[in-house]
């Protein structure tokens, strides 16, 4: 009888555990929620934008592509520095870049001005997805950890799914200046955080050339993700950088194998896999941000009743926590994952329907789907990840697989903007809907090696 009293400590514990869970990982997907408005907010704002400052509608687009190049690029960035220093340093210096970058956007007089911000905002703002699932993967285990993931997740896709509606209502009352500046409130949200947040690290120095020609080849791959709505020059540019900067990468590998890019994280077959696999679910995301406000646009509808009609999508990414967290100690991350591709493809065959029929209602439950793959397959790919790596190599591996993540984003957008134009919307989402499960032949193998919890 004497392991008794032992007991009650121990459950006092895992409850204190998970209380504290439960605040981080809220704050963290708020902190990420206000970094993803950074796109999804001013999208609304472009047209008022690029009239005020004198430059035409596909320009003014480009203030949301050299955001979402700089949010991908140096995602792995801040992993490796954190696995070096810790998160707080690193997490803090990307919320000041985002905060400045933002503030100076709000003000800015010229187009080129607004730019070379946005391109700050966006390299600070990378700080927050890879450092707050490693946050999340330092400090919990097990189910706590998994309803953790869920929450963060949750909550950044409702506020991302917001982001229309506030945007709109933010311009008309205080105009596009003041969109812009709206990611600012994320500093609001770091002393809440600041006795959370890991501070230690292996205290190794940073591979700045590794770090460098990462950084390159990665900006290549977006680019040319991004070439067929930017234009031949774009595309020529991405696959230099990628020619370049493949090899390169190769090169500094095998003469650093514990460097930048350690080889342990790219020869680890589940983390490649699980990467790959889930980019289709940010692909089909991002694609339906675009087209439900393109084809509701399209058929005379304001953009705050756009914002409206994703209110829906936000409600049920706030409920997707309480099903994406016992999932993922139910049947496994990886299985989790293929979950969310399934959902994901038919999310995106509903939206072809509705894109084909102009049907507002049909499009929402569309994203309504959407939203439910992204809000189950982003904790679960931070889960496979997590486990599948050393800690001291952590940062760095939630940094690449969040790279990827973000550049099947681009893809998305990229689809349905180069496919949309000539063969229409319904093509495109059509189109779309194949990769989620090409994703899944990827990730077979992960699948057949991940066992099932009793």
């Amino acid at each position: 009888m004497s392991p008794a009293p032992d007991a009650a400590p121990d459950a006092a514990a895992t409850s204190a555990q998970a209380d504290d869970s439960r605040r981080v990982s809220l704050l963290l997907g708020l902190l990420f929620g206000l970094a993803g408005m950074g796109s999804s907010s001013a999208a609304v704002a472009l047209a008022l934008l690029g009239e005020d400052l004198g430059v035409s509608s596909g320009l003014a687009a480009w203030a949301i592509s050299l955001y979402v190049l700089m949010l991908a690029v140096t995602t792995a960035l801040y992993g490796r520095i954190s696995d070096l220093v810790g998160v707080r340093g690193p997490l803090l210096a990307g919320l000041v870049l985002m905060s400045i970058g933002a503030l100076v956007a709000a003000l800015a007089p010229t187009f080129e001005v607004l730019l070379g911000a946005r391109m700050v905002q966006g390299a600070g703002a990378a700080a927050v997805p890879t450092l707050g699932v490693t946050i999340l993967s330092a400090k919990y285990t097990g189910e706590v950890r998994g309803l953790a993931f869920g929450r963060l997740a949750g909550v950044a896709a409702a506020v991302s799914c917001l982001g229309p509606l506030i945007g709109g209502l933010v311009e008309a009352a205080w105009g596009w200046r003041a969109v812009m500046a709206l990611p600012i409130l994320g500093a609001l949200v770091v002393p809440l955080l600041w006795r959370a947040l890991p501070t230690g690290g292996s205290g190794a120095r940073l591979d700045v050339v590794g770090a460098i020609l990462v950084a390159l080849t990665a900006a290549g791959m977006v680019l040319l993700v991004q070439s067929p709505s930017a234009g031949l020059l774009v595309a020529a540019v991405g696959a230099g950088l990628l020619v370049l900067g493949v090899p390169a990468v190769r090169a500094t590998v095998r003469r650093r194998p514990d460097g930048f890019l350690p080889v342990e994280v790219i020869r680890n077959a589940t983390v490649v896999r699980s990467a790959v696999a889930a980019s289709a679910v940010p692909a089909s995301w991002f694609a339906m941000l675009i087209a439900l406000p393109a084809v509701l646009l399209g058929e005379g509808w304001e953009a705050w009743q756009v914002g409206l009609a994703m209110v829906p999508s936000a409600g049920v990414a706030l409920l997707v926590p309480q099903v994406a967290g016992p999932m993922l100690n139910r049947i496994g991350p990886s299985r989790a994952l293929a979950v969310a591709g399934l959902v994901a493809s038919a999310a995106l065959l509903v939206a072809t329907v509705g894109a084909w029929a102009t049907s507002a209602t049909v499009l929402v439950a569309g994203i309504i789907l959407v939203t439910f793959a992204f809000g189950l397959g982003q904790p679960a790919l931070s889960a496979v990840v997590g486990d599948a790596v050393h800690q001291d190599v952590r940062g760095v591996a939630l940094g690449v697989s969040t790279l990827l993540f973000l550049i099947g984003g681009s893809v998305g957008s990229a689809v349905v903007a180069g496919i949309s134009g000539p063969l229409g919307m319904p093509v495109a989402l059509l189109v779309l809907a194949v990769l989620p499960l090409l994703g899944l032949v990827v990730l077979a193998p992960t699948l057949r090696a991940e066992p099932v919890a009793d």
